[in-house]
């Protein structure tokens, strides 16, 4: 985490490869980091991105002791997704689904490209979650319309399923007055990050048992254990489309930014990263796993709709035949496309 007041320290990769005056790839080649007696990065340990303490690493390159961050928690410290998961005691899925809430997403702070949140934010929002009090039988009429925004149905949702692991599509409707698709879908895709949060903690269960565990009836498990599926899936690409998105930063043509994998109509995974105006020549690229990187011609919708036939057209232009190249490859790969 990023303890309070030391935002302005918070150096990334980038700002140390800076300091000693050399380029990324031959920080990333050398790992001075590595070293044992290197200071511990701010970063959370399943953080993607690493971040450290300026004033600690700038003591340790000059021999110096290298000073201790505050000790104490405070409400203004900095809180990753991972870290402000475990504040509520739930997965990171979970925690993708609760940053919406305007009573969290209020509070977003971006360092380095990486969001964060105040702690004492994060615990406002935890401690005025609903309970298992919550009775499905008392909310909204059927038939009365959405009622709900629809960036906060799959978060109003996730808290009908913290009371009620057996949670049926027809309660989502009635609380939320939500269409009865919306709710299937729903429920089927947090009962799928919840088993692919589960089976990460315990490698040994399968789909089934884990399903199992949750307490989810046997009805709703089909669907949930197919959407746990897609989200195991998403977050095995993940730290690869990442790596390219930090590849294209450190090479001037996007700016640091967390990727999110989506899950096409047809089944399919993809993920976008936004280029930075004025440094490359196309808004925007997107990696999908039957084709692997091209161009966009959309910076706001640059995944764009899937037809499931091979996106092609003026301004669509294919990086490699591979699938996945190398993620240092990738910016030589855009550049050239101009030459």
């Amino acid at each position: 985490m990023i303890r309070a007041g030391r935002r302005e320290r918070v150096q990334s990769v980038a700002g140390l490869a800076q300091a000693l005056g050399v380029s990324v790839g031959t920080l990333r080649n050398n790992r001075p980091y590595a070293a044992a007696d290197f200071p511990e990065p701010v970063s959370s340990p399943k953080a993607q991105t690493l971040l450290w303490d300026e004033e600690q690493t700038a003591a340790y390159f000059a021999g110096e002791p290298v000073p201790a961050l505050p000790a104490d928690e405070d409400d203004e410290d900095l809180l990753d997704r991972h870290e402000a998961a475990q504040e509520l005691n739930v997965g990171v899925s979970a925690w993708n689904t609760y940053k919406r809430d305007p009573a969290v997403a209020d509070h977003l702070v971006v360092v380095a490209g990486v969001e964060h949140w105040p702690r004492g934010a994060v615990r406002r929002f935890r401690d005025s979650r609903p309970g298992r009090g919550v009775r499905h039988g008392s909310g909204r009429p059927r038939g009365s319309g959405d009622m709900v925004p629809r960036d906060q149905i799959l978060l109003r949702t996730e808290e009908l399923l913290d009371a009620d692991p057996a949670l049926t599509a027809a309660a989502v409707v009635e609380q939320l007055g939500v269409a009865m698709t919306t709710a299937m879908k729903s429920l089927a895709v947090l009962r799928g990050r919840r088993i692919a949060d589960l089976l990460e903690r315990d490698p040994h269960l399968d789909l089934q048992l884990a399903a199992e565990r949750l307490g989810y009836p046997q009805i709703a498990r089909r669907r949930a254990m197919a959407a746990a599926e897609a989200e195991l899936r998403m977050r095995e690409v993940r730290p690869y489309v990442q790596a390219v998105a930090d590849a294209l930063a450190e090479d001037g043509l996007a700016e640091t930014a967390e990727v999110e994998v989506v899950e096409l109509e047809g089944g399919a995974l993809a993920a976008a990263v936004r280029l930075a105006p004025g440094r490359a020549a196309v808004p925007a690229l997107v990696w999908d796993e039957r084709y692997g990187w091209r161009t966009a011609t959309s910076r706001r919708h640059p995944i764009g709709r899937d037809t499931g036939a091979r996106p092609a057209g003026e301004g669509v232009h294919y990086l490699a035949p591979a699938l996945r190249p190398e993620p240092a490859r990738v910016p030589a790969l855009l550049r050239g496309l101009g030459s």
